[in-house]
């Protein structure tokens, strides 16, 4: 064998060992994974808004109030903490936001959600105890929105920017909950 194959698969040998590895210890990258990961991006002329996010189903289960309890801090999805970034300064609800990109963080209730931009990165949504990792000395801006109730039940968390009444909203919703969050 020449040593130009004995070389190929030695690394070929060493990529698939990282994979396995990455796979049993860090994520397993081959498994479907329970919320899955996804990103919405709006733009509009030179506005350039994108959400990272994890999506959680309902399954039946009862979710405001009991999954995700009220009056406390949630990730806003599952998994790694939901990112939310912009190229260009906004107002929020009519609050300044600067370009850049935030942690995004809510605190559900039965009638209004406090909306939370943080701008430290977390590697992941929640600590080892399931406390959001988040860290208040990082809020950059938080606004109360109403909660809409739905008619009908949204099964999986769903994160959206809608620009339909050209009023720019980004929209959350699960179950039989959704708010807006004004965005101009």
């Amino acid at each position: 064998m020449n040593t130009f194959l004995k070389r190929t698969l030695i690394i070929l040998s060493i990529i698939a060992l990282g994979l396995f590895l990455y796979s049993v210890f860090v994520e397993n990258i081959f498994a479907k994974r329970l919320s899955p990961k996804d990103t919405v991006k709006f733009e509009l002329n030179d506005l350039k808004l994108k959400v990272f996010y994890n999506r959680p189903f309902k399954k039946n289960r009862e979710i405001f109030g009991a999954l995700v309890p009220y009056n406390e801090v949630w990730r806003t999805g599952a998994n790694e903490a939901t990112t939310f970034e912009t190229n260009k300064n906004l107002e929020v609800n009519g609050m300044p936001l600067t370009a850049g990109k935030y942690t995004l963080w809510t605190v559900p209730r039965d009638t209004v959600w406090t909306v939370i931009f943080n701008s430290k990165q977390y590697p992941w949504g929640v600590n080892a105890e399931m406390k959001p990792m988040w860290d208040p000395n990082y809020d950059v801006l938080d606004i109360e929105v109403p909660v809409q109730k739905l008619d009908k039940p949204v099964e999986q968390f769903t994160i959206a920017f809608d620009n339909s009444t050209d009023n720019l909203f980004l929209t959350m919703a699960w179950d039989d909950t959704k708010i807006s969050v004004p965005l101009k």
